[in-house]
């Protein structure tokens, strides 16, 4: 891809672990709008110390590729609602995640991480977000968003 991740549009100095473009430890998820422009999607290849001691993909690694990734279409669509633009504070954060672990996942080769919207509101979003594998559907993931308001 030539143009710049969803990741590094909004939040280019993000150390975040799993998306931030700015950690270099850091998982540096790159996600992108679908051409139908109804979701996202990244493609992930997981390093050696990614491995559960069995040879597959650990699974906190999974919790936060669909944890982070089903943070784009939360971004783009409090872009297109007018609720923030690029370098903005987080205006949502995860409320609540269900992690499905439906077969091992491997290694080796490319993941393809997707996310769609499954609803969305100015105070709460849900999505829906999946790993393939293989042609294999490996994990999904159904987040809650919530909008975030800083207390003092």
């Amino acid at each position: 891809m030539t143009e710049p991740s969803i990741q590094q549009r909004f939040f280019p100095e993000l150390t975040c672990f799993g998306c931030g473009p700015a950690n270099p430890r850091g998982l540096r998820i790159s996600s992108y709008p679908d051409d139908d422009g109804d979701g996202t999607t990244a493609s992930f290849v997981p390093w050696p110390e990614h491995d559960n001691g069995l040879g597959y993909l650990n699974g906190g690694i999974i919790a936060t590729l669909l944890d982070c990734h089903s943070a784009t279409p939360v971004l783009m669509e409090s872009e297109r609602l007018g609720l923030m633009q690029p370098s903005d504070a987080l205006a949502y954060v995860t409320a609540g995640i269900d992690v499905r672990y439906l077969r091992p996942t491997p290694l080796e080769g490319p993941l393809t991480v997707r996310a769609r919207l499954a609803s969305a509101s100015e105070d709460v979003m849900a999505v829906d977000a999946e790993i393939w594998a293989d042609g294999k559907l490996r994990a999904t993931g159904a987040s809650t968003w919530k909008r975030w308001r800083p207390r003092t």
